[in-house]
């Protein structure tokens, strides 16, 4: 009886031991478990995961180093979206983009329009000064929605000494209907604002649903002062960022 019960025991603990075995091992690189340690590998790898050519690397890392650094200092109270308008494309192009920062994945693209005397087909020329006519670059934060000349439209506080008098210019997200395919096909290019990133009317009210009330817009030109000064394309932040592109403290 006693070596019956012998084999018993050797029978229960091999079939535990199988069982055991045959559970998978929990991933150590699961999703909750990755960590990049600076904007640069988080900014690469998921640029790779947008998978949009029409957005270019360089104003998406600048524009992410940007989104940190106001998000660190706890400056946008709309986390959820980042606007990016690359003016070294074409204004017939498709140069604005809005990126969700819940997927990273870009949910509007569309047509945006420079300031009359900040160039013709491509921009060139940037200013911060009243009456000028010209776009100014650099990252800024959406405001309150209000009705004006324009309707609907979207206040704009700009961050840096490059744009920090949008307000009182008069600088504001618009529709448009000199931004539209159906201008650029009469007239050859897209229409000219006098400073304001004007869009187009189709598919307006979504996008100011999304991007209003403190979220960063950022207008990228590669202009040497401006990339040399700017506090925000040059900000180095020093926590980790997890995959949901949420910054870690360190403690």
């Amino acid at each position: 009886m006693r070596q019956v019960g012998q084999i018993l025991l050797v029978v229960f603990l091999c079939s535990f031991n199988i069982a055991n075995i045959s559970d998978p091992p929990k991933s150590i690189t699961s999703k909750e478990d990755i960590v990049f340690a600076n904007v640069s590998d988080f900014a690469e790898e998921t640029y790779t995961q947008l998978g949009d050519k029409d957005l270019f690397f360089k104003p998406y890392k600048l524009a992410l180093n940007g989104y940190f650094a106001m998000l660190n200092s706890n400056k946008l109270r709309n986390k959820d979206y980042i606007t990016i308008v690359d003016m070294t494309k074409s204004c017939n192009e498709l140069r604005m983009f809005v990126i969700e920062t819940k997927t990273w994945k870009v949910v509007h693209k569309s047509l945006v329009a420079h300031g009359m005397k900040t160039g013709e087909e491509f921009a060139k020329d940037f200013s911060n000064i009243e009456n000028s006519h010209q776009s100014s670059l650099g990252f800024y934060k959406t405001g309150e929605v209000y009705n004006g000349k324009h309707d609907m439209s979207v206040k704009l506080d700009g961050m840096e000494p490059f744009n920090d008098k949008a307000r009182e210019r008069g600088v504001v997200i618009h529709a448009a209907d000199y931004v539209s395919h159906d201008y650029i096909k009469s007239n050859g290019r897209l229409g000219r604002s006098y400073g304001c990133p004007a869009i187009p009317r189709e598919g307006y009210e979504g996008i100011v649903d999304k991007i209003k009330e403190g979220s960063c817009f950022f207008i990228y030109y590669p202009n040497k002062e401006y990339l040399k000064k700017s506090k925000y394309v040059n900000s180095k932040i020093d926590k980790p960022i997890n995959c949901d592109g949420e910054l870690l403290t360190t403690n």
